[in-house]
């Protein structure tokens, strides 16, 4: 009797463990998450008076995104002083996209860029300096706190 319950009882972990075999294929039937990759390329000098270009390149399966959904810049000093409300890029080629904004105040500055593909959503954002940083950038950065979110608006 107690062989035969032994038997029983490897048989149906055996059991089971075929039937969690089937989980491998069923992850198949769902959606798979192909996200975007994107490089944000910042100009090493701004120079007065002049408009800069801020550029991003879009990939997505190692290939140049050429028709995103949207791409979106927003950008912003740390102090407040300036905030360029998020804004459609120019499309140029090979996945590359772009804004051109006058930097005329020296400091701290963020860009984030909202891009979508294909049902990936992206919004990475990158600090950059213009000129030198004012006393209050410095505090910011040594308080190691984290940046004010350009967009206080919903998107789309």
């Amino acid at each position: 009797m107690r062989k035969r319950f032994s038997y029983s009882i490897a048989a149906l972990f055996v059991m089971i463990l075929t039937a969690c075999s089937n989980e491998q294929e069923v992850v198949t039937l769902y959606k798979q998450e192909n996200p975007i990759n994107l490089v944000i390329y910042i100009p090493e000098t701004f120079t007065d008076n002049q408009q800069e270009t801020i550029k991003v390149k879009l990939t997505q399966s190692g290939e140049p995104v050429e028709d995103a959904d949207y791409v979106h810049f927003e950008i912003w000093n740390q102090e407040g002083t300036v905030h360029y409300e998020m804004e459609q890029a120019k499309k140029e080629k090979n996945g590359v996209y772009s804004v051109r904004k006058d930097f005329n105040e020296e400091g701290l500055y963020f860009v984030q860029v909202h891009a979508s593909n294909d049902g990936s959503i992206i919004m990475p954002q990158k600090q950059f300096v213009v000129g030198k940083l004012t006393e209050k950038d410095v505090e910011f950065l040594e308080s190691h706190e984290k940046p004010q979110s350009g967009g206080h608006e919903g998107h789309h």
